[in-house]
């Protein structure tokens, strides 16, 4: 008989926070953030690789224990991570559970599983421990000693350690950390909560795709383990030969990263990845060209003072503004005094039958935009903002033609 007692819950509790996390002082650069692979070599002989790899798709089921049945399958289904949509043909339906099983008998899908949790935890791995100690600090998130793609067992519920407000947390952890590589120059707190690249630098699942793109590139230079499987054809059970696959050793697992630099280098291609499965420096060209006053904060900013260089076109002699003109609809002709801020029959002769409706109520006294929405039938002012910005434009460049 032993005097030793059973730790308590809240002792078990203390010791797996303490296991689960880096202590802040000893969150060295040279091992902090860290991302681990572990290979399919001890479960499998030899994995089929696909010649051309569908794109992952993350799928959310509940797994209740690491002793489970399924819990070991899962593990087994994620470790053939290189045989993407192929990897069902490795498994009997009957043995897999019961979501799995659906996902399988669909076809060929390059489907990843992750543990269904409150906190979203598993499916933003790969986001969060790209981050560096100080920007987790800085949002209020704890220091995972070290994050596992893909998805393996469940030693811990993480939910019971994240704040409740994770994804949200994570969301601006990682739109800190990348912001600078959207719009070098002008501080996230220059443009509104809704400018759109805010809006996709906040935009976990937009991320997601390219982290995957870049942590598979990266395994697929670890050499491969074992002996046995020789490079080669893949022979299915009926004798044909699977097209468009090939046999082959599995690779090695170890660290995709390990320490601030190698972390930041894989941000770095994660941002090129994303022009590659999401076109990124499209949609950010596309949005610097349609800016709209909306866009900006109150605080200035290089980006704000070069929108309104261009929108005003400061440097011509020409400066567009819409004044109040009562009880008359402005007439441009030779005898007209031409100041700068007037609009001429020939420019309302380019704006289509709304934008001249919102000038001519401007012309004749009708300068509040919430009155000039209600009368054209806007819910709000914001659409008849948009279209004055886009006016101002087109008058900016058509006085310059005519000076």
């Amino acid at each position: 008989m032993t005097d030793e007692r059973m730790p308590s819950a809240a002792q078990v509790d203390a010791w797996q926070r303490e296991t689960l996390s880096v202590p802040a002082d000893a969150a060295d650069a040279d091992q902090f953030p860290r991302m681990l692979n572990l290979s399919a070599g001890p479960m499998f002989r030899a994995v089929l690789r696909p010649d051309v790899p569908e794109r992952p798709e993350f799928v959310t089921m509940p797994i209740r224990s690491t002793a489970d049945r399924d819990a070991v399958v899962v593990a087994e289904w994620n470790s053939l991570w290189e045989a993407a949509q192929y990897r069902r043909r490795f498994f009997n339906l009957d043995e897999l559970p019961p979501m799995l099983a659906k996902i399988a008998d669909a076809g060929d899908v390059n489907a990843i599983v992750v543990p269904r949790t409150r906190s979203r935890y598993y499916e933003y791995a790969p986001l969060m421990h790209l981050l560096p100690a100080s920007t987790l600090q800085r949002f209020g998130l704890p220091l995972l000693r070290s994050g596992q793609w893909p998805f393996s067992v469940q030693t811990v519920d993480y939910d019971r350690y994240l704040p409740a407000d994770f994804e949200n947390r994570l969301a601006r952890a990682w739109a800190w950390q990348v912001w600078p590589h959207l719009n070098s120059g002008s501080r996230a707190s220059a443009f509104s909560e809704q400018e759109p690249i805010r809006l996709l630098a906040h935009n976990l699942d937009f991320w997601l795709p390219p982290v995957t793109q870049v942590i598979q590139e990266k395994l697929g230079t670890f050499p491969e383990v074992g002996v046995e499987a020789e490079p080669g054809p893949v022979m299915l059970e009926d004798g044909t030969i699977l097209e468009g696959a090939h046999a082959g050793r599995p690779r090695m697992g170890g660290d995709v990263w390990r320490g601030s630099d190698e972390a930041a280098e894989a941000l770095g291609r994660t941002i090129d990845a994303a022009d590659r499965t999401g076109h990124l420096r499209g949609i950010l060209d596309a949005v610097r060209s349609h800016r709209v006053a909306d866009d900006f904060s109150p605080y200035w900013s290089r980006a704000r003072e070069d929108f309104e260089r261009k929108l005003y076109n400061k440097r011509a002699k020409v400066r567009v503004r819409f004044v109040e003109l009562t009880d008359t609809i402005a007439v441009q002709g030779p005898e007209s005094e031409v100041v700068g801020d007037m609009v001429t029959n020939d420019f309302l002769a380019l704006l289509d039958r709304k934008d001249r409706e919102i000038v001519i109520l401007l012309n004749s006294g009708t300068t509040r935009l919430a009155e000039i929405a209600s009368l054209l039938g806007y819910a709000n002012h914001s659409a008849v903002s948009k279209r004055l910005a886009g006016i101002r434009r087109q008058a900016a460049a058509f006085f310059s033609e005519t000076e």
